[in-house]
């Protein structure tokens, strides 16, 4: 049984992150190193996450010297992380229990270096209010104008990440770059049609600014995928328009 990573990026989110580490702990696939970035400047929530990690010899904290940011973090965990796979976690998601053992055969059995999963989308309150589909990613153009990729339903064979091939400085949007990146190297995304994650809509989630986001979106395509100014207005209008029909 392979090795698997799990990397969760930890910044406030105390309300959460104590269901969140027990659905990854509590996986049937048990051959598993947990790896928690604590991202917070703010030490507060330190001994809890410490608390935490002591119950379970596979879980290890990480601790930034400053706010780095999730993607970031999740590259400083990818560097310390041992497995042949990676498996990304966010602090306030959660994953159904066979969620890593039915990913990983449907990698091995296909041969896919990476996939990810159908979600329901949760308020705060763990009602569902929405669920997204995974579906197959072959040619950069697919993905360019909607990011349908959770990030907690992803699983990737660490091979792919690499110095041009990794997530993004970027406050948000950070995950939208490797899936692009990973698609521009040609390597496809493949989606399993399995609601194997819960992804929390909170109040966090929302409060990122507006004009902060549409930066974001637009240095996605300018920045990162080295589009001209007219081709990454265009694309970032299509990923708002396409945003708002969800």
């Amino acid at each position: 049984m392979d090795l698997v990573s799990v990397i969760i990026p930890y910044y406030k989110k105390r309300k959460f992150i104590l269901e969140t580490v027990y659905s990854a702990v509590n996986q049937s696939y048990k051959n598993l190193e947990i790896i928690i970035i604590y991202d917070d400047n703010n030490k507060t929530d330190l001994d809890f996450i410490r608390e935490i990690a002591n119950k379970d010899n596979r879980i290890k904290i990480i601790e930034n010297r400053e706010k780095m940011g999730a993607g970031i973090s999740r590259n400083i965990g990818i560097s310390k992380s041992k497995g042949k796979y990676i498996a990304f976690l966010d602090a306030d998601d959660i994953w159904q229990l066979d969620k890593l053992k039915k990913q990983i055969n449907f990698m091995k059995e296909y041969k896919y270096f990476i996939s990810h999963t159908s979600y329901s989308i949760i308020n705060e309150n763990k009602n569902i209010i929405g669920k997204r589909i995974a579906k197959n990613f072959f040619e950069l153009s697919e993905l360019l104008k909607s990011c349908d990729i959770g990030t907690s339903t992803v699983v990737l064979h660490k091979n792919l990440i690499n110095q041009n091939i990794k997530f993004a400085s970027l406050s948000t949007k950070e995950d939208f770059v490797l899936w692009l990146k990973i698609l521009k190297n040609n390597v496809s995304i493949y989606g399993l049609n399995e609601d194997l994650a819960l992804w929390t809509k909170s109040q966090n989630s929302l409060s990122s600014s507006t004009f902060k986001k549409i930066i974001d979106g637009f240095r996605v395509y300018y920045t990162y995928m080295n589009f001209g100014l007219i081709k990454s207005f265009y694309y970032l209008i299509c990923l708002y328009i396409n945003f708002l029909k969800k």
